[in-house]
């Protein structure tokens, strides 16, 4: 029985709850995760991380705990039932461990719930935007004299432009000759982009970009609001590690502002939404700006087209791969991911005039 299971894991952390039920929490995808209800709140939410995704889970959890703590006392003058709301707080195991690790192998770690929380799964008003800029914009600041040297990198080249530049030329060259013909003008768009696409990149290697603590999963329903429509906190810690914040700011930028689904098929309807990208930055810089270098803030629009590329090559290369990363529900599937990708592009740089 899963519950009995849920309620043995529980049982090895430091805490004076009594486990009564759980809830499974269908959000992420890549990891399990539960709502630990008790007889008394607060509630608790345990998660299984995914070792076969993730290689190093004790540097991940780590990483999570040390952010956490580095956080907490930064926001040290706020009262402990703000801070409850405000910082992920996770627990340790009775023998003093940041994460319990099972039999068959998995690494379990429990934090508390935010109770009266709400996500959501994409922006419905500007106000939603610009709140999700001003939480990001803090979480950077907050964490912008952490030396991001001691954190583990839990994806490493998760966003290097050389090595996905990499791996596409690989899966164009095996690729089948079906597939290359019909990837053919997108092809072309990603050679033609190579140059353009590398400047952050060698911002970064030159020193010219600070490398500093980051996300790495900036998409909307990674933030909690309360009720009255007022960021929270950021949520889904375990990809924290060393990057720059264009990478965080084109991501969640990526997420916000296309006007349809990511694998939209109606062209028409994907477009860049510039209210919710100036509602976003205004929220952003708002808590941001005074930590950012001149160059950072020039290439911030560069980061929001970064993103959106990456990804979209990321979709393309698997398709010529044959599709073997992303799920896909249709033998073109990774193909109109990426058209709605180079779409979107198209439609920021038309906008912004970048």
């Amino acid at each position: 029985m899963i519950a009995e299971k849920l309620k043995f894991i529980f049982g090895q952390f430091e805490h004076d709850a009594e486990f009564e039920s759980y809830k499974e929490l269908a959000s992420g995808h890549i990891n399990d995760t539960y709502l630990i209800k008790t007889q008394n709140k607060p509630y608790f939410v345990l998660q299984r991380i995914n070792h076969g995704v993730f290689k190093d889970v004790p540097g991940l959890i780590e990483n999570k705990v040390m952010i956490s703590n580095h956080i907490k006392e930064k926001l040290s003058h706020l009262s402990p039932k703000k801070q409850n709301r405000r910082i992920l707080r996770f627990y340790t195991t009775k023998t003093g461990d940041p994460y319990y690790r099972g039999d068959e192998g998995n690494y379990w770690n429990l934090m508390h719930f935010i109770d009266k929380s709400v996500t959501h799964e994409s922006v419905p008003s500007e106000i939603i935007a610009y709140e999700g800029g001003r939480l990001l914009g803090q979480f950077l600041t907050l964490t912008s004299d952490f030396d991001a040297s001691k954190l583990t990198e839990v994806i490493p080249k998760f966003h290097d432009m050389s090595f996905r530049y990499w791996e596409f030329e690989e899966a164009r060259r095996l690729a089948s000759k079906e597939r290359l013909e019909n990837a053919k003008l997108y092809i072309e768009m990603v050679e033609s982009a190579k140059e353009e696409m590398h400047i952050l990149q060698n911002l970064k290697e030159s020193g010219d970009i600070k490398v500093r603590v980051t996300h790495n999963d900036t998409k909307i329903s990674n933030v909690l609001f309360n009720k009255r429509d007022k960021g929270l906190c950021l949520i889904d810690t375990d990809t924290v590690m060393p990057g720059i914040v264009h990478y965080d700011f084109g991501d969640a930028i990526r997420t916000i502002c296309n006007t349809a689904a990511e694998d939209e098929t109606n062209l028409d309807l994907v477009e860049f939404n510039v209210e919710y990208y100036n509602a976003f930055t205004e929220g952003f810089l708002k808590k941001m700006k005074k930590s950012l270098t001149p160059t950072e803030l020039k290439y911030l629009p560069l980061g929001a087209k970064t993103m959106i590329f990456i990804i979209g090559l990321r979709f393309l290369t698997d398709y010529l791969n044959g599709d073997s990363y992303y799920k896909t529900k249709y033998s073109e599937h990774n193909l109109d991911r990426a058209k709605n990708q180079f779409k979107l592009l198209q439609s920021l740089s038309e906008k912004l005039g970048v």
